[in-house]
Protein backbone atom coordinates (compact mmCIF):
# COMPACT_ATOMS: atom_id res chain seq x y z
CA UNK A 1 0.00 0.00 0.00
CA UNK A 2 1.88 3.42 -1.13
CA UNK A 3 1.66 6.49 0.92
CA UNK A 4 2.08 8.92 -1.61
CA UNK A 5 2.54 12.75 -0.28
CA UNK A 6 2.41 15.89 -1.85
CA UNK A 7 5.90 17.02 -4.39
CA UNK A 8 5.96 12.86 -4.90
CA UNK A 9 6.05 11.68 -8.15
CA UNK A 10 2.50 10.36 -9.27
CA UNK A 11 2.15 6.95 -10.33
CA UNK A 12 0.83 6.14 -13.88
CA UNK A 13 -1.85 4.80 -14.65
CA UNK A 14 -2.67 2.34 -17.31
CA UNK A 15 -6.66 1.62 -17.44
CA UNK A 16 -9.61 1.44 -19.98
CA UNK A 17 -11.94 4.12 -19.77
CA UNK A 18 -15.82 4.00 -19.83
CA UNK A 19 -15.64 3.67 -23.88
CA UNK A 20 -13.09 0.69 -23.50
CA UNK A 21 -10.31 2.66 -24.72
CA UNK A 22 -6.92 1.90 -23.24
CA UNK A 23 -5.47 5.00 -21.12
CA UNK A 24 -2.52 6.43 -19.81
CA UNK A 25 -2.27 9.02 -17.20
CA UNK A 26 1.59 10.11 -18.84
CA UNK A 27 -0.24 11.13 -22.16
CA UNK A 28 -2.02 13.85 -20.33
CA UNK A 29 1.74 15.49 -19.24
CA UNK A 30 1.85 19.35 -19.68
CA UNK A 31 -1.85 19.88 -18.41
CA UNK A 32 -2.80 19.72 -14.91
CA UNK A 33 -4.87 16.84 -14.05
CA UNK A 34 -7.74 16.05 -11.20
CA UNK A 35 -7.52 12.36 -10.88
CA UNK A 36 -10.56 12.07 -8.08
CA UNK A 37 -11.31 8.12 -6.92
CA UNK A 38 -14.98 7.35 -5.63
CA UNK A 39 -16.39 4.19 -4.59
CA UNK A 40 -19.01 3.20 -6.38
CA UNK A 41 -21.05 4.62 -10.35
CA UNK A 42 -24.09 5.80 -9.47
CA UNK A 43 -24.35 5.85 -6.11
CA UNK A 44 -25.90 9.06 -4.16
CA UNK A 45 -22.67 10.40 -2.89
CA UNK A 46 -20.13 9.45 -6.04
CA UNK A 47 -23.02 10.88 -8.08
CA UNK A 48 -23.10 14.66 -6.49
CA UNK A 49 -19.27 14.38 -6.54
CA UNK A 50 -19.10 13.82 -10.51
CA UNK A 51 -21.71 16.10 -11.14
CA UNK A 52 -19.91 18.61 -8.90
CA UNK A 53 -17.57 18.31 -11.31
CA UNK A 54 -19.65 18.16 -14.79
CA UNK A 55 -20.84 21.41 -13.36
CA UNK A 56 -17.51 23.43 -13.03
CA UNK A 57 -15.68 21.99 -15.76
CA UNK A 58 -15.76 24.47 -18.45
CA UNK A 59 -13.56 26.53 -15.41
CA UNK A 60 -11.38 23.42 -14.66
CA UNK A 61 -10.81 23.50 -18.69
CA UNK A 62 -9.63 27.07 -18.52
CA UNK A 63 -7.14 26.44 -16.03
CA UNK A 64 -5.53 23.81 -18.21
CA UNK A 65 -6.87 21.05 -16.22
CA UNK A 66 -8.32 17.50 -17.23
CA UNK A 67 -10.70 15.94 -14.76
CA UNK A 68 -10.42 11.87 -14.66
CA UNK A 69 -12.56 10.36 -12.28
CA UNK A 70 -11.40 6.40 -11.30
CA UNK A 71 -13.47 3.56 -9.16
CA UNK A 72 -13.91 -0.65 -9.35
CA UNK A 73 -16.49 -0.48 -11.38
CA UNK A 74 -16.32 -1.81 -14.77
CA UNK A 75 -16.05 -0.42 -17.93
CA UNK A 76 -19.94 -0.47 -18.77
CA UNK A 77 -21.19 0.96 -15.39
CA UNK A 78 -18.97 3.68 -16.29
CA UNK A 79 -20.15 4.22 -19.31
CA UNK A 80 -23.70 3.95 -18.52
CA UNK A 81 -22.98 6.33 -15.26
CA UNK A 82 -21.55 8.77 -17.40
CA UNK A 83 -24.36 9.02 -19.60
CA UNK A 84 -27.02 9.27 -17.25
CA UNK A 85 -25.69 12.27 -15.87
CA UNK A 86 -23.80 13.64 -19.38
CA UNK A 87 -20.53 13.70 -17.44
CA UNK A 88 -17.44 15.79 -19.75
CA UNK A 89 -14.77 13.80 -18.65
CA UNK A 90 -13.23 10.36 -18.76
CA UNK A 91 -13.91 7.77 -15.87
CA UNK A 92 -11.51 4.52 -15.59
CA UNK A 93 -12.70 0.92 -14.64
CA UNK A 94 -10.13 0.08 -11.79
CA UNK A 95 -11.75 -3.51 -11.13
CA UNK A 96 -8.30 -5.16 -10.36
CA UNK A 97 -7.68 -2.15 -7.95
CA UNK A 98 -4.29 -1.29 -9.36
CA UNK A 99 -4.57 2.41 -9.57
CA UNK A 100 -6.63 2.41 -6.45
CA UNK A 101 -3.53 0.55 -4.76
CA UNK A 102 -1.43 2.70 -6.42
CA UNK A 103 -2.77 5.72 -4.93
CA UNK A 104 -3.19 4.11 -1.49
CA UNK A 105 -6.58 4.53 -1.75
CA UNK A 106 -7.56 1.18 -1.52
CA UNK A 107 -7.98 0.77 2.30
CA UNK A 108 -10.12 -1.53 4.89
CA UNK A 109 -13.82 0.01 5.62
CA UNK A 110 -16.15 -0.16 7.66
CA UNK A 111 -20.54 -0.30 7.04
CA UNK A 112 -22.93 -1.65 10.09
CA UNK A 113 -20.07 -3.51 11.67
CA UNK A 114 -19.07 -5.62 8.17
CA UNK A 115 -15.52 -4.69 7.59
CA UNK A 116 -14.71 -4.79 3.70
CA UNK A 117 -12.16 -3.75 1.32
CA UNK A 118 -12.83 -0.58 -1.04
CA UNK A 119 -12.31 3.14 -2.27
CA UNK A 120 -11.46 5.44 0.12
CA UNK A 121 -12.71 8.76 -1.39
CA UNK A 122 -9.60 11.17 -2.31
CA UNK A 123 -8.67 13.69 -5.11
CA UNK A 124 -5.25 13.87 -6.38
CA UNK A 125 -4.11 16.88 -8.27
CA UNK A 126 -1.54 16.47 -10.53
CA UNK A 127 0.94 18.97 -12.02
CA UNK A 128 1.75 19.13 -15.90
CA UNK A 129 5.08 17.82 -14.56
CA UNK A 130 3.32 14.86 -13.47
CA UNK A 131 3.72 15.82 -9.19
CA UNK A 132 0.99 15.78 -6.79
CA UNK A 133 0.42 19.27 -6.09
CA UNK A 134 -1.81 18.07 -3.69
CA UNK A 135 -4.11 15.47 -1.83
CA UNK A 136 -7.38 15.54 -1.10
CA UNK A 137 -8.11 12.69 1.56
CA UNK A 138 -11.55 11.47 2.91
CA UNK A 139 -13.15 14.41 0.72
CA UNK A 140 -16.88 15.72 1.69
CA UNK A 141 -18.32 15.47 -1.15
CA UNK A 142 -20.39 19.24 -0.91
CA UNK A 143 -18.19 22.06 -2.39
CA UNK A 144 -15.46 19.57 -3.38
CA UNK A 145 -14.98 20.58 -6.86
CA UNK A 146 -14.66 24.46 -6.61
CA UNK A 147 -12.21 23.51 -3.21
CA UNK A 148 -10.15 21.60 -5.98
CA UNK A 149 -10.34 24.46 -8.42
CA UNK A 150 -9.03 26.97 -5.73
CA UNK A 151 -5.97 24.47 -5.14
CA UNK A 152 -5.25 24.98 -8.96
CA UNK A 153 -5.86 28.46 -9.40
Amino acid sequence: MSTLKEGDRAPDISLDTDSGQHFELSSLKGKNVVLYFYPKADTPGCTKEACEFRDTSKKFTKANTVIVGVSPDGSNAQAKFKTKFDLPFTLLADASHTAAEAYGVWKEKSMYGKKYMGIERTTFVIDPEGRIKKIFPKVKVEGHAEEVLAAIS
